[in-house]
């Protein structure tokens, strides 16, 4: 008997030890950028976070690059299923299912850094997080900057006028926003999934990408894009999305760790293009690379071959894309109030 005890005590050790430490919830959380990117350290701070103020209810999983998907596509749908629980897309990515969202690529909108954050962490983030839910689609669980901002780069020639896009093939994702721009700047537009990107660049199947100067170092396209213009057309935002069936199944307390996990994320991501830059300007310099600051006229010019994208995002999404246009320069104007009032009382 009390062998039977002895054994029957470590059985319920060995499996209550196992019960105990089981997670309640697993997120794999997928980006397809690689490990040098911001996104790949906000997930590791958000699984820092999670995991050691969740009491072990909450594993995370961290996939970089095309490990669980391949493409923008191929991870919305896995999010969707279940099959991932978290997935950082880009507002490009994220209109092969929602093109509306677009509104956030229009060129020229927002002057800073300053601004696009106050933006994406003040009211606008809950009209387009209820805009997706109500169309059954995953929760936006905050907005981040992935990358700075697009810029146009290419391995011809400098540009300084959209006169010198002419011929160039510049990658884009499977976006019609960002294809149309391309397009009203004289170029040609050549969608390539982001893993085949350097590939492309080296085979020539593209000229050149609109991407920030972390992302185009981070993955090493300097190696072959030597002309970059810092024309700023638009804030590389990121949505964090997340199962609303799995988000649903947490606790209360287990919803508020993982929202306090992502607030984490966003200091980060909003941080480090900033930080990283600095760097990858000097490595992109050292590798030979060209970079040009255009000039108020110049960048009028790139303004004006970009204007007739307003009417054009309007006309295609009808209401719903021009209510959501009104919420976002809604937005960006009382952010920038916000900011000028600030720096008034500090003066």
């Amino acid at each position: 008997m009390k062998k039977m005890l002895v054994l029957l005590t470590a059985c319920m050790f060995l499996f209550g030890v196992t019960t105990v430490f089981a997670a309640d919830h697993i997120l794999r959380i997928v980006h397809l950028s690689n490990t040098n990117d911001e996104d790949y350290d906000g997930a590791l701070v958000f699984k820092n976070y999670v995991e050691s103020h969740s009491n072990g209810t909450i594993n995370v999983e961290i996939y970089s690059g095309a490990q669980l998907c391949g493409n923008a596509g191929e991870c919305y749908e896995s999010t969707q299923a279940n099959i991932i629980q978290i997935h950082q897309m880009t507002i490009g990515g994220i209109s092969v299912a929602f093109p509306e969202l677009q509104v956030m690529d229009l060129p020229y909108m927002m002057n800073n850094d300053a601004v696009a954050e106050e933006v994406l962490t003040g009211p606008f983030l809950n009209v387009i997080r209820q805009h997706v839910l109500k169309k059954g689609g995953p929760r936006i669980m905050t907005l981040t900057n992935t990358g700075g901002w697009r810029n146009i780069a290419n391995t011809k020639r400098p540009v300084k006028s959209p006169a010198d896009m002419k011929g160039l093939r510049i990658r884009t994702i499977n976006s019609p926003l960002q294809q149309t721009l391309v397009k009203n700047l004289g170029a040609s537009a050549t969608p390539v999934a982001w893993p085949e990107v350097y590939t492309s660049l080296a085979t020539g199947v593209i000229d050149g990408s609109k991407n920030g100067i972390t992302d185009i170092v981070g993955m090493k396209f300097h190696e072959h894009i030597k002309y970059l213009t810092l024309d700023g057309h638009a804030y590389m935002a990121s949505l964090w999305i997340m199962n609303e069936e799995t988000y649903q199944g947490m606790t209360p307390e287990q919803k508020r760790v993982v929202n306090d996990g992502f607030s984490d994320l966003r200091q980060v991501c909003f941080a480090f293009p900033k930080r990283r830059s600095i760097e990858a300007y000097e490595t992109f310099k050292k590798a030979g690379g060209q970079i040009y600051v255009p000039t108020a006229t110049e960048k009028d010019a790139f303004r004006k071959a970009a204007a007739p994208l307003k009417k054009w995002y309007t006309d295609k999404y009808g209401a719903e894309g021009v209510e959501l246009l009104k919420a976002y320069e809604t937005a960006i104007k009382k952010a920038e109030a916000k900011l000028a009032e600030n720096l008034k009382a500090n003066m």
